[in-house]
């Protein structure tokens, strides 16, 4: 197979499968409703991330030197990024021309091979439509000095947009209403999970990386375990049979193989029980992993770097932009700049909705700090403090525009009220009031567009093309709009000014001082952190 074949060739091509047995028991096979009974679950979702981790981080290392760098390239599968019709626009370089890169990392539960079905249990899953069960958004920062992890939960709400497979042009219609979120890897494939992305944090995506079951295990084999601490002995096995069977005594203790596939599965047994007890878990593993993997943890033997690279390649698909061994080392060389401390890993916040959860207004803070590529452990960008600078955090992802303004007079602004909140009816006039505000600036192409059911926090001006920034930029700049309120668009066919929550009334713009801090609500690890410990459900310990 030649190493430039297209992604059509291999698009949902199965890889050779090789991996260790799945734990006695299988995992948890049920997840309870945190407001009552249990409710079915599938045991998987163990080492999915930590594979796409060990992919981005080692595969360039171990096969791009070999002879067999097309066989590599073979192993890879391929498949579109954004499979939506509307798409977030790149971001302008700061001044040193740079960008951030945003890198979605999807766990599926496919069943589709014995090796997968043997990992992941459930033999009446077989074959059927695979589900997202795993979503980690990894952003590297602008001038690659820190790297930021958003981890959504597998029962998040969310609106799934259009989607079209490329493949027969099957059109799945956007979700009638918020479904589960890893339900989007069934509309055409995981370009679908990038759009649903997309579409709910406003953030663009560059590439995504998704990993099923089949070799996942022997890879933790391979860089030779993984240090976890527990602060109590446990065993994850309820008197009904329920947990993922990992058993360990109190402390530090290097998994791999089968038992790191249980600390990955493991919710019977860590703090509430809940699967954002077994984030944290996730988390703390692959905070560990990547400390591993810059210590060359037993990856020093080319015959193991070679064996981990088959293994990896063969457990991944990746978009047209990672599809060969060269692309994901230039990808690794760029990860291994950023030094652990400078790693923080989150949980996108939530609250319960029933069964499921939905989105915080911290969430959305969160979402905005990356978008203004605002590192998530409080440091400035290349900054060693300990406190915010959202000075500096600005200057990584804040726009310098190339394109010079045109004449106010000349630039056509048209206003939209989105000043509708949840609790709050829109305010009345608005559009036409700055509409007015700006034609008496000099802006005489401004005027009111039609009413609508819009909604927007913060009053944000959109433009949809590179030639009319200068353009937003000035009318920003006019009404004393911060930078960060320009943004690009795809859903807006002009410059664009749509006043929000923020500005229900007066004449002049206020512009409320931004809290750049991560909220609590995300749980923020750090990736230097080598002390965290799981806690132990009493009812899950042993003597």
């Amino acid at each position: 197979m030649e190493a430039d074949q297209t992604a059509r060739d291999t698009r949902r091509e199965t890889a050779p499968a090789d991996g260790g047995d799945a734990p006695a028991g299988g995992g948890d096979a049920l997840v309870g409703d945190p407001h009552g009974g249990p409710r079915p679950r599938r045991r998987h979702r163990a080492l999915q991330w930590s594979a796409a981790l060990l992919a981005t981080l080692v595969i360039g290392t171990a096969g791009a030197g070999y002879l067999y760098y097309r066989h590599l390239n073979a192993n890879i599968k391929k498949d579109t990024l954004n499979l939506g019709d509307s798409k977030v626009a790149e971001p302008t370089p700061n001044a040193a021309g740079q960008t951030p890169l945003n890198i979605l990392l999807i766990g599926s539960d496919a069943r589709d091979t014995k090796e997968n079905q043997k990992l992941g249990g459930a033999r009446e899953t077989f074959g059927s439509t695979p589900l997202a069960d795993v979503q980690m958004l990894v952003h590297l920062s602008a001038d690659r000095t820190n790297l930021s992890v958003i981890s959504m939960p597998r029962d998040t709400l969310v609106h799934i947009p259009k989607c079209t497979d490329p493949d027969d042009g099957k059109v799945y219609p956007a979700s009638n209403g918020r479904v589960m979120a890893n339900q989007s890897l069934g509309h055409g494939g995981p370009g679908c999970t990038v759009a649903t992305w997309e579409k709910l944090t406003g953030i663009r995506i560059d590439h995504f990386v998704m990993v099923d079951f089949a070799g996942v295990v022997s890879m933790a084999d391979a860089v030779g375990g993984v240090p976890v601490c527990v602060d109590a002995n446990i065993h994850s096995r309820d008197s009904q049979g329920h947990g993922s069977g990992l058993k360990l005594r109190k402390g530090t203790h290097p998994v791999k193989g089968e038992q790191a596939l249980q600390w990955l599965r493991t919710r019977y047994g860590f703090e509430d029980g809940s699967d954002l007890a077994r984030a944290k878990a996730q988390h703390m593993y692959m905070n560990a992993l990547v400390r591993r993997l810059r210590e060359n943890a037993t990856l020093s033997s080319p015959n193991k770097l070679r064996r981990l690279a088959e293994r990896a390649t063969e457990a991944l698909t990746v978009d047209p932009g990672l599809d060969t061994v060269k692309k994901l080392y230039d990808l690794s060389s760029e990860l291994r700049e950023v030094k652990p401390e400078r790693i923080t890993m989150t949980t996108m916040p939530n609250r319960y909705v029933g069964a499921r959860v939905e989105p915080t207004e911290d969430a959305e803070k969160l979402f905005r700090l990356v978008r203004e590529d605002i590192a998530l452990d409080g440091k400035g960008a290349g900054t060693d403090e300990g406190k915010n600078d959202a000075t500096a955090g600005q200057t990584a992802g804040q726009q310098v525009s190339a394109d010079p303004a045109a004449a106010d007079g000349e630039i056509a602004v048209q206003v939209r009220n989105g000043t509708r909140t949840g609790t709050r009816p829109a305010a009345r006039g608005r559009a036409s009031t700055v509409a007015g505000l700006l034609a008496d600036k000099g802006f005489t192409r401004a005027y009111a567009g039609p009413a609508g059911s819009l909604s927007e926090d913060r009053t944000v001006v959109r433009y949809p093309s590179a030639d009319l920034e200068g353009d937003a930029r000035r009318v920003a700049e006019a009404l004393g709009l911060p930078p960060s309120a320009v943004r690009r668009s795809t859903e807006v066919s002009g410059v664009t000014l749509v006043v929000g929550a923020d500005w229900r009334e007066g004449s002049t713009y206020k512009a409320a001082k931004d809290d750049d801090t991560t909220p609590e609500s995300a749980q923020a690890l750090n990736g230097a952190d080598d002390k965290a410990c799981m806690h132990v459900n009493p009812a899950f310990t042993w003597s």
